[in-house]
């Protein structure tokens, strides 16, 4: 029966996380077409709001069901796992009610702190999902607490696959029929209330008439605001500093001596890089937590050697995947901005800002260690310590520097929070992840990666003229010079053995590269 349990529970994770992962491609996916079709200007319109949205998402998405489904799964029985749900319902109503009312009435507030009062029906529209919350997530977190994670995973897929629908049809409509940015932001910002009606529809009710009451548990109310809250925070990370950069970006570029409507355009451009953040983001982390059902096994059966393996692995893939990711694509830059967007503008800040994918992945891939263990108290100081940064810095730093400074401050936020987390974490959960000698080759093979990819880029644009201006050219070269760099960096890293077998066995995929590196070393030693 045990043995059961961990396999119902391990593909119950491995389906979430599929899901998880489809759902967050998404979400970065459809960023890339919808500025093509609205400009800067109609871009930074959506992502000056989009940051309240995010907040909410992530609590009905992922923070509070998590939390939820641990209070269900420590519950005896259905009556209790009933009456638990409703509890943490009527708690969840109340917030509900209390950030609906805030946001509606609070709109021209709030947008007046933005620097643009236009933006108050935006921030209204985002209020109306914030009452599709409770019964959301309270009904994945039943679901996945009784472990029925397809519910959760298809509700999750088609919320997501609506709300892009709705903001792309909004964006096109807009566009065709010459609706002002301020118009078009909100019926997009609609597409994510439409999108919990989805949800929901094709979600499971859990409330049933016929089960009998039981006592009320007490200290949920409790539970609710410091668990809950703290799991929701952590899942938020990225988007309260993209909040931040809301009130202080815009408003640093005007107090810097930009004109309004220039402020504007470059926050627009500022925001192209967090598409490009969230797809390294999901690669990188996707990769390093593919073992976190199995390092859940080995806390849960007290294994600790296994547990301190496994954390290894996780840190060890999690830094890998991220610095090749964030190389890449800082390599590559003025091209992927090009491709993207059409233009190579910001370019430079952009390139900046994607060193945040390495902290940001080892801040979540080293915080899935941390809850595997029950411990949320480090991370949440963590996180106020980068906010604190943020919020401190990001003002004057955009001001005296440019957007470019917010992209600084991002960086150096997201590196606060990981020392934090890395020098309060226990002695046995960092000692020996990262050694001088997996540096050392790290370090090596992604500057040669870099050279490389470098290189070719220079071959194809003495020999392809277009390159520099034609978006069809830009996606040819992109499509011969990121195999190259992969290979390179891959090739590099198995001669000079940065990752030892069994860490690449954990790799998806891995056992066919290293299958395929046997091949061709035996070729090569003939």
């Amino acid at each position: 029966m045990g043995n059961r349990n961990v396999n119902t529970t391990l593909q119950g994770a491995l389906i979430l996380s599929i899901a998880a992962f489809i759902a967050k491609l998404l979400s970065a996916v459809y960023r890339v077409p919808f500025q093509n079709m609205v400009g800067n200007t109609g871009f930074y319109v959506y992502q000056q709001v989009y940051p309240l949205y995010g907040i909410g998402m992530t609590f009905a998405l992922s923070g509070l069901p998590v939390f939820i489904s641990k209070l269900i799964a420590e519950a005896p029985d259905l009556p209790s796992q009933q009456q638990v749900a409703r509890q943490v319902y009527r708690w969840l109503w109340g917030l509900a009610l209390v950030i609906f009312g805030g946001l509606m009435f609070g709109a021209p507030s709030i947008a007046r702190g933005m620097g643009d009062v236009h933006l108050a029906p935006l921030i209204q529209m985002v209020a109306w999902m914030f009452l599709f919350m409770p019964a959301l997530s309270v009904g994945r977190g039943y679901h996945q607490g009784r472990f029925q994670m397809l519910p959760t995973a298809r509700s999750q897929v088609i919320e997501q696959l609506v709300r892009v629908v709705v903001i792309l049809v909004a964006a096109g409509w807009a566009t065709s029929h010459d609706w002002s940015v301020y118009t078009m932001g909100t019926w997009a910002l609609s597409g994510g209330t439409i999108a919990a009606v989805a949800a929901l529809l094709v979600l499971p009710r859990w409330r049933q008439r016929d089960v009998a009451p039981v006592t009320s548990l007490p200290h949920v109310g409790r539970r609710l605001l410091i668990e809950g809250g703290t799991l929701c925070l952590l899942t938020a990370m990225l988007v309260l500093l993209q909040l931040v950069d809301s009130f202080t970006v815009k408003n640093g570029l005007v107090a810097g001596g930009m004109g309004d409507l220039a402020a504007k355009s470059l926050k627009g451009v500022y925001d192209r890089a967090q598409p490009l953040v969230q797809l390294g983001l999901v690669v990188a982390v996707a990769f390093a937590t593919s073992l976190l059902p199995a390092l859940t096994a080995a806390q849960q059966e007290r294994r600790p050697a296994a547990f301190k393996r496994l954390t290894t692995t996780m840190m060890r893939i999690a830094l890998m995947v991220a610095v090749a990711a964030t190389a890449g694509l800082i390599s590559l830059m003025p091209w992927i901005n090009r491709l993207l967007f059409g233009d190579t503008q910001g370019s430079g800040m952009l390139a900046v800002y994607m060193l945040s994918i390495i902290l940001a992945t080892l801040i979540q891939t080293y915080n899935s260690v941390l809850q595997s263990q029950d411990q949320y108290r480090l991370t949440v100081v963590a996180l106020a310590v980068g906010l604190a940064v943020k919020i401190v810095g990001n003002h004057w730093a955009v001001r005296s520097f440019g957007a470019t400074g917010a992209s600084w401050l991002t960086v150096i936020s997201l590196g606060a929070m990981l020392v934090v987390i890395w020098y309060g974490s226990a002695v046995t959960l960092r000692s020996g992840i990262w050694t001088k000698p997996y540096i050392r080759i790290l370090s090596a093979c992604t500057i040669l990666m870099v050279f490389g990819v470098r290189l070719t880029v220079a071959v194809l644009e003495h020999w392809w003229p277009a390159l520099m201006t034609s978006r069809l050219a830009i996606g040819g070269g992109l499509f011969v010079t990121i195999p190259v760099g992969g290979l390179l960096f891959i090739g590099l890293a198995l001669k000079w053995r940065l990752l030892s077998v069994r860490e690449w066995l954990a790799i998806p995929h891995g056992e066919s590269v290293l299958r395929l590196w046997q091949q061709l070393s035996q070729h090569g030693g003939k």
